[in-house]
């Protein structure tokens, strides 16, 4: 058994509070991303875990073991950091068996382990080179190899794609969900790109100044966000807000005018909320349709198969995504439509989301 159990967690530097009472839970198995933006504290929350930063406050537990004051190397966990961090005097094969070489493994055991992790990442062919005669990628993979080979409880990434560029970026991250689905060992990723926390994870930890602002699946984050703060940082385009109020079972913003969906949202009427309307959840319709909003095209972005418009509506930029971004120019008129139940609305007073 891995399951992490991390309670009443603080870190603090002198007295600047970086992470301040957080609990969480992971069981065994699971694959959880650290989302966030920069100084959120999801660094230093791994880094804790993994023994590399004192706990000012509060227990860590790995397997039900207490782990808060062990070292580093008693606690069952590998990292792999956004720097490769490989021995360049060294070719593949010794940088990754270089940590059971110093704990005295088995030469077959070492040549057994060295098989298996190198074929399930496909470095095979690489095993006699120095670091300096490959890729970023290749080099990643290698830092990858060398954490797998230890047979860890825990595997801890840091930001590990960050140094690559798109398409690498792709394929490392299958690689490691792949990876992840064969062993099943509990894994903590690290991120502030939400493209990469939705398409791998099986639970989103997204945290915000030391705090976990929401956790859930990828779908509960994006469908369901629990504040504005979650709906704005989650999703690509970004999502559109309006400031408006509730008027007679409709969300009001201007000319924007969405019937509420019954049983779908406490609000009572006259309330000062904010709408929020995703771009990928709406798309151009005729003109004239009951409830389109109709805005002056100011930018139309190509994406490929689908594009971006950016829209004018009541004097604020808006966006909708559609496949139709082809038949539209800067000065058109455009009407677009969001179905109301795909609409989030947010308490304007507390950022919390009027979900039921």
């Amino acid at each position: 058994m891995a399951n992490i159990q991390c309670a009443g967690i603080v870190k603090s530097y002198g007295a600047h509070p970086v992470i301040e009472g957080l609990n969480l839970q992971i069981p065994d198995h699971e694959f959880v991303v650290f989302l966030g933006p920069s100084g959120c504290g999801k660094s230093t929350m791994l880094r804790m875990i993994a023994g590399l930063e004192e706990v000012t406050a509060g227990r860590i537990t790995i397997g039900g073991t207490d782990v808060t004051h062990l070292h580093p190397g008693q606690r069952g966990v590998a990292m792999v950091f956004q720097s490769y961090a490989l021995y360049p005097h060294m070719t593949v094969a010794d940088n990754i068996t270089f940590g059971l070489r110093r704990a005295g493994v088995a030469k077959a055991e070492i040549d057994r382990r060295l098989a298996d992790v190198a074929r399930m990442l496909g470095l095979d062919p690489l095993l006699d080179r120095k670091p300096k005669n490959m890729s970023g990628g290749q080099q990643q993979r290698v830092a990858m190899a060398r954490a797998m080979i230890k047979t860890p409880k825990v595997f801890l990434f840091d930001e590990p794609l960050s140094n690559l560029d798109a398409k690498l970026r792709e394929k490392l991250r299958t690689e490691i969900r792949k990876m992840h689905n064969t062993l099943q060992t509990t894994t903590i990723f690290v991120t502030h790109d939400q493209l990469e926390a939705m398409t791998i994870a099986d639970r989103i930890v997204l945290m915000r100044a030391g705090q976990i602002e929401q956790q859930g699946t990828p779908d509960e984050i994006f469908d369901r966000p629990a504040t504005r703060f979650v709906a704005d940082f989650i999703g690509s385009p970004s999502m559109n807000f309006r400031l408006g109020r509730i008027e007679n079972g409709a969300a009001v913003a201007g000319s924007v005018r969405i019937p509420l969906p019954s049983g779908r949202f406490s609000v009572s009427d006259g309330q000062e909320v904010e709408l929020g309307l995703r771009p990928s959840r709406m798309g151009l319709v005729a003109e004239g349709t009951a409830g389109a909003i109709r805005g002056t095209v100011v930018l139309v972005e190509n994406m490929g198969a689908e594009g971006q418009v950016i829209a004018e509506v009541d004097g604020a930029e808006m966006s909708f995504v559609t496949r139709h971004f082809r038949d539209l120019s800067p000065g058109d008129t455009a009407s677009f439509a969001l179905a109301p139940e795909h609409l989030h609305i947010f308490d304007r007073a507390t950022g919390r989301s009027c979900l039921i």
